[in-house]
């Protein structure tokens, strides 16, 4: 059968829905009511709800590992081509996230450990263009513009739909990349492929910023979606179609770190603006300090250089606020200079507004751009999330 056909199938079927027992505490000698200790597979059981206004994968805690995954829409392919691949992905990617095999999953016992497990779906330019939209194609989704700093490679540059595939479990996405790639095979090539990953589960406490291969913190100013979410959301106000959407931009940016390494503590400090032990800035004393940008030392010399890239990176105003979910990666099949870096993702509501303002600064002066280069660039729609029984985009396709 066709994706679509086993799935008119089975129409109506009810879903099969796992379930867990719960231990409970038992009792100590002095009469203290003990808590159970996590289960063996906490981390390979957990889930996060696939159908809601929004998608997840955006909002959600980002998980240790991701693949991004970008694909061009074969010839002929046309709107009506379209919903069926997003009728087949929705099927298949509910499934793989609530910890169940797709249909025609031929390694299931592979999908029954999700480990926080979600896929976020994008379009990029060509499928608003395939589908006859452009009429409905925000203005923003295009390639960014050419910024002085950038070395941009097509082999890590655009494409019309993408993937972001993640979960707290290697195996978990590798097979969600895998089993998604090969259902779309009817309708789209695949471009390019990027893996990355942050530090495991447990490895620091819960809350802890992130860090690159830099060893810098990378994130400590991000919004926090659930009370900041007209910085990343479209609102209710907006069209259907629109409503509960966002955008994302990806930046592949490699990084020197053979020439990075010879650079002291003081330098580094000095590059970023923010100390190394604690991220905090180098006029404050803890990470979430904001930091003073005219503070002087005994000189009258910025404390903060005019080129540190905490400067040069910050929104000057609430409007250039966006979402930050970067991945390191590190791949030695890549040439040397580019086979380490950092998969730059980022959500807002408008590119052009919040993200590009930004980017500006920091491509015309960041002391950081010595050691960093963008190689990769692409821009995508991020849908809306589904409602049960709908498919993703089905407000934009129907």
């Amino acid at each position: 059968m066709s994706g679509l056909d086993r799935r008119a199938f089975l129409q109506g079927g009810a879903a099969a829905v796992g379930g867990a027992a719960l231990a409970l505490g038992g009792v100590t000698a002095w009469d203290h009511a003990v808590s159970p200790p996590p289960p063996d597979d906490a981390v390979g059981s957990a889930t996060v709800p696939f159908r809601g206004a929004r998608q997840a994968g955006v909002g959600t805690p980002p998980q240790a590992f991701a693949s991004l995954l970008a694909f061009d829409l074969r010839p002929g392919v046309d709107r009506g081509a379209l919903i069926r691949l997003m009728r087949i992905w929705t099927d298949d990617i509910e499934r793989l996230t609530q910890g169940h095999p797709a249909l025609t999953d031929t390694e299931p016992e592979l999908a029954t450990a999700p480990a926080r497990l979600t896929v976020t779906l994008g379009f990029g330019p060509g499928a608003f263009a395939a589908a006859g939209l452009e009429r409905r194609r925000p203005s923003w989704l295009a390639p960014l513009p050419t910024f002085p700093v950038d070395r941009l490679q097509t082999a890590w540059s655009g494409g019309d739909l993408v993937l972001q595939v993640a979960a707290d479990d290697p195996m978990a996405v590798a097979h969600a990349a895998r089993l998604l790639t090969k259902e779309a095979a009817t309708f789209v090539t695949a471009r390019w492929t990027q893996q990355g990953f942050r530090q495991a589960v447990g490895a620091r406490p819960a809350g802890t910023t992130a860090r690159n291969l830099m060893g810098q913190v990378d994130g400590t100013v991000n919004p926090d979606p659930s009370v900041d979410a007209d910085v990343i959301w479209h609102g209710s106000d907006a069209e259907p179609w629109l409503a509960g959407s966002t955008s994302m931009v990806v930046r592949r940016i490699a990084m020197a770190l053979d020439t990075w390494d010879k650079v002291d503590r003081t330098g580094r400090e000095f590059t970023i603006g923010r100390r190394l032990s604690d991220g905090a800035p180098l006029t404050g004393n803890a990470e979430h300090d904001p930091p003073d940008f005219g503070a002087v030392d005994s000189l009258g010399l910025p404390v903060i250089d005019t080129a540190a890239h905490i400067r040069r990176a910050h929104a000057t105003n609430a409007g250039e606020r966006f979402l930050r979910r970067p991945y390191n990666y590190h791949d030695p099949a890549q040439p040397a200079g580019e086979q380490t870096g950092l998969m730059f993702i980022t959500f807002q509501r408008d590119v052009a507004t919040q993200f590009l303002p930004v980017q500006r600064r920091v491509a015309e002066l960041d002391l950081l751009n010595q050691w960093t280069t963008p190689i990769g660039s692409a821009v995508f729609w991020v849908p809306p999330g589904s409602r049960a029984g709908t498919y993703l985009a089905q407000d934009l396709l129907a």
